[in-house]
């Protein structure tokens, strides 16, 4: 049944959730020897690379692979002829929409035009990777380059260069709420800004990796670094074989953060064994990465927002701009987050938004953590910072005075149904902090800045989520949950495990999870947008329940006694009268001719889709709220940032394990002072200027201070025992944060990112260094 409900818990009822257990992949992961796609495989394994466009947009003249073909050592090269079903979609699981942008494809190998630098055309075969470079070099593709567009504003120009035949606006999101014109003439002050973001790499520690082979029932496995082991369905079409000739195994995960939601090495790895039928690896470079794969959206935001004296904010005039990269992907939904929560936490009578994503010859733009609402956040957050400025107003003060409330709706029309603690988060990061540092030379200035987000957790509601799983006791009362989440390192498999064990009683240690296998785990749908915990938590929760009212039943008839009176603690069924084990209970279902076992769908919150102009009663489930702090230093002389002090919480309803939840607030903070300060993939005219980690700056342990993190916990939300998702939140806040703390300190509002040392010292050098 679909659920919606809010679900409360309270903290002292519980025995196993809320606890710091140790997460079951620790110790391997600790020791270095867990085994990741890349290191898993059949004897025998041929290896695989694509020939990827040299050039950002053209016309595919000729394709020569004969002289390749010959190289003593490669077993075959393949062109987008040699693919059954050469055409992909766009990736929404159970769409039903007539929305165009949802409607997109891409070749996976291209053959009559490349529209991005990097876009595969071939794909080579071979016993070892050594003669790789050879076989490139004897591949002749003849180029008739086209005019590129890499600008969204000059993609829109009535004259730009067309990077398909359709147009280059990919989609459209729009809200009207109140009466904008009327808000702005009554404002006491109006603040306007433009803000920008940049292309960001998802920079996982493991890089698209996998391997496939073909076995004796004519079904290709494949195991691969994915966050969506559905992916079988799209490989199968690729392919053109029944859906059941594929299966996809995913063990943990090094990292996702959005960019393994789209297929990567999947229907190369597939093609590849189903032309030639030898077991294949394939495992892409540093460099290929960071030239191909799809990066988090760059987007132009334009804000106008009023306000009264009092420091109430009327509203907003905001216009985004979104660059799609070369093909679709997930952009029209990312842009769709981006406007639900683009006015911010807070309560906004009067909100007019335009939105659009565009296509460009730039590299293709996806899903990445945070997706569409960490863009925002940067604008809407340093917006309320500057109005506190002009009323002279506390920055917390501010924030708290507008925060949404239960019964307040957002600017799309969905009503808040869970508790906000926005202004607790406020106080809680003001009270960690204590007083502002102490510069420390006469040529620093110190200043601090806060950031407070909303961010939703769990799909659109009209692509009708679910997930499943298989719950069953053995016959010595140890369990067993089966369901086919993607653990992509933030403990997915640990939690689900803690979940069974606080309603079944049944001790960790005799729980085992199996995950990530398409053809024999229950489907549970992706390992993304803050969804695993909601739906497959709740979908083990609940399963759970009826397995545990299911086996208390059977002993209340067998005994005699009402079930009322029955309970399951410490691994027993316990009475007034008498105590069984869990494995007594077994055999006593066994033996009765019982099941033990169950197989339990949940079901996510449905309504209509939202088609351009978005005015509905709800969009996505619900949401999760934080605050972040950052004190800063600035060197006048050279500009370079120090974050001195870093503080950060958010409200997570209810943590199932305290350890991880900290450890993923922190890990999302350090994320996001990584693109507030340094990380970003250089693109000129379409060429591709980042070639691996000597030239992506990812913050290390010396660019940060230890995050300090504040987990409240208002025990409500749509998860199991009140759960509200943490996966992406924390990446939001951290830029408007650093920006804000820039401005206190020096008195310059750094509106583009990353807020590198020389943006910063030129932005002085432009006015009058601070006394």
């Amino acid at each position: 049944m679909a659920s919606e409900e809010v679900r409360r818990s309270k903290a002292a009822d519980l025995k196993v959730v809320n606890q710091p257990v140790r997460r079951r992949d620790a110790a391997e992961k600790v020791a270095g020897t867990t085994r990741f796609s890349g290191d898993i495989g059949p004897h025998g394994l041929v290896h695989a690379r694509l020939v990827r466009s040299v050039v950002a947009h053209a016309r595919l003249v000729s394709r020569d692979v004969s002289a390749a073909k010959a190289i003593d050592g490669v077993i075959a090269v393949l062109l987008g002829e040699d693919v059954p079903n050469n055409e992909v979609w766009v990736d929404v699981p159970g769409q039903e929409t007539e929305i165009a942008a949802l409607k997109a494809s891409m070749q996976v190998l291209a053959t009559e035009r490349v529209r991005y630098q990097g876009e595969p055309i071939a794909l080579i075969i071979a016993e070892t990777e050594d003669v790789f470079a050879a076989a490139e070099q004897a591949i002749e593709i003849e180029y008739a380059e086209l005019p590129g567009v890499f600008d969204v504003q000059a993609a829109l120009a009535d004259d730009a260069p067309l990077v398909h035949d359709s147009g280059n606006l990919l989609a459209e999101w729009n809200i009207s709420r109140g009466d904008v014109e009327s808000a702005f003439a009554a404002a006491d002050v109006v603040v306007d800004g433009e803000y920008y973001s940049q292309a960001v790499d998802h920079a996982y520690l493991e890089p698209e990796a996998g391997s496939a082979f073909l076995n004796d029932e004519g079904v290709i496995t494949l195991t691969v670094a994915t966050q969506v082991v559905e992916h079988f369905r799209d490989v199968a079409k690729i392919l053109g074989v029944p859906h059941s000739k594929v299966r996809i195994l995913a063990p943990y995960v090094g990292g996702g953060f959005g960019g393994k939601e789209d297929m990567t090495v999947e229907p190369y790895l597939a093609l590849a064994v189903y032309r030639t039928g030898r077991p294949v690896r394939m495992v892409w470079t540093r460099q290929e990465s960071l030239v191909a794969r799809a990066k988090r959206h760059p987007m132009v935001m334009r804000y106008r927002t009023a306000a009264m004296a009092d420091g109430t904010v009327l509203g907003h005039d905001i216009d985004i701009t979104a660059d799609s990269g070369a093909h679709a992907f997930l952009s029209a939904l990312v842009l769709l987050y981006a406007a639900v929560t683009a006015a911010g936490p807070y309560d906004l009578e009067h909100v007019r938004l335009r939105s659009r994503v565009v296509y460009t010859n730039n590299a293709p733009c996806s899903a990445f953590r945070g997706f569409g609402g960490m863009q925002v956040v940067f604008a809407y957050e340093s917006q309320m910072s500057r109005i506190a400025q002009q009323l002279s107003m506390d920055p917390g003060d501010i924030r708290k005075q507008n925060a949404l409330r239960v019964g307040d709706s957002l600017p799309v029309g969905q009503p808040i149904e869970t508790e906000v603690l926005l202004g607790a988060t406020i106080d809680a990061v003001r009270a960690a902090a204590g007083p502002l540092p102490v510069p420390s030379h006469a040529d620093a200035a110190v200043g601090r800045g806060f950031a407070s987000n909303i961010q939703p957790y769990g799909r659109l509601v009209w692509l009708h989520d679910t997930a499943t799983a298989w719950i069953g006791f053995e016959h010595d009362g140890s369990l067993a949950v089966r369901i086919g989440v993607q653990d992509i390192g933030a403990g997915q498999v640990s939690a689900l495990a803690q979940i069974a064990s606080e309603v079944l009683s049944v001790g960790m240690e005799d729980i085992s999870v199996h995950f990530g296998d398409s053809a024999r785990t229950p489907r549970a749908g992706t390992t993304t947008a803050t969804r695993m915990l909601y739906m497959s938590g709740n979908a083990v929760h609940d399963g759970c329940v009826e397995l545990r009212d299911h086996l208390l039943g059977i002993v209340a008839r067998a005994r005699g006694v009402p079930v009322e009176r029955l309970a399951m603690v410490d691994g027993l069924v316990r009475s007034a009268d008498f105590e069984l084990s869990l494995s007594e209970v077994v055999a006593l279902a066994v033996r009765g001719g019982e099941v033990i076992h169950v197989h339990h769908t949940f079901f996510g919150p449905t309504g209509p889709p939202a088609i351009t102009d978005l005015a509905t009663t709800r969009v996505l489930p619900d949401f999760t709220y934080g605050t972040h702090l950052a004190d800063v230093e600035v060197d006048t002389r050279t500009g370079l940032v120090r974050v001195l002090r870093y503080v950060a919480c958010h409200d997570v309803g209810r943590a199932i394990n305290p350890v991880t939840v900290e450890g993923q607030i922190a890990g999302g903070a350090v994320q996001g002072i990584g693109q507030a300060l340094l990380e970003e993939v250089v693109v000129r005219d379409g060429v591709n200027m980042t070639g691996g980690f000597f030239q992506y700056l990812i913050p290390t342990s010396s660019d940060v201070p230890d995050i300090e993190t504040i987990v409240l916990e208002s025990g409500e939300g749509l998860g199991p025992f009140g759960a509200r998702g943490i996966g992406e939140p924390p990446i939001g806040p951290p830029a408007a944060a650093v920006a804000n703390a820039i401005d206190d300190a020096i008195g310059v509002r750094l509106t583009r990112l990353p807020m590198r040392p020389e943006s910063v010292w030129e932005a002085l050098s432009a006015g009058e260094l601070p006394s």
